[in-house]
């Protein structure tokens, strides 16, 4: 089995999407892209800006078309956005030569590593967590329904998620096998 042209990465804010995206670049050899900083480096302005301007309506149309020109990178590990995944006409682009990886986490991971970050505009408000359930609730099927991996982040270092990606992206050695029996195919 060889690596996947393209590896996408999806899942909710605050799990590790960004973070293990360039880990895992790194380890694979790979260039690392995040669609929401190319995004506010093309705008030259911040996502909560282009929200306020544009609406939440603007940002997804810039989105699809930044991820559909990313999508068609090779050798490259795609960080995406958490909403991403609620246009149905990103479905597509995102599988496209790829294997997509749902970083999943719970929500209270989420809460712990959001609750001091103000580039996030869908948790400026009274009760972010309250907020972070909702879209979990309906994200979650979508992301599930994305993905190929499903990789659960909840008290894991980043160093050790990238090394588990790496083991069933590349498959081909018997400490791959031993892994997957230690971690159970349930939970990876």
């Amino acid at each position: 089995m060889s690596l996947p042209k393209r590896v996408v990465l999806v899942g909710p804010m605050g799990a590790g999407k960004s973070t293990i995206g360039r880990m895992l670049a790194k380890e694979l050899g790979y260039r690392f892209l995040d669609s929401d900083r190319i995004i506010e480096e093309r705008c030259g302005a911040n996502i909560p800006w282009i929200f306020d301007v544009e609406g939440e309506d603007g940002f997804r149309l810039r989105e699809t078309a930044m991820l559909d020109e990313l999508s068609r990178e090779v050798n490259t590990v795609l960080a995406t956005g958490g909403g991403a995944v609620m246009r149905q006409e990103n479905h597509p682009i995102l599988k496209r030569d790829a294997t997509v990886i749902y970083l999943k986490t719970s929500i209270e991971q989420q809460v712990e590593r959001t609750r001091k970050d103000r580039n996030r505009p869908l948790l400026q408000n009274d009760d972010p967590e309250a907020v972070l359930r909702k879209l979990f609730s309906i994200r979650d099927p979508l992301y599930s329904s994305l993905a190929d991996i499903i990789m659960y982040t909840d008290r894991k270092s980043p160093r050790l998620v990238v090394r588990q990606l790496v083991n069933r992206l590349n498959p081909k050695t018997p400490r791959h096998k031993r892994q997957i029996r230690k971690e159970g195919r349930n939970h990876v």
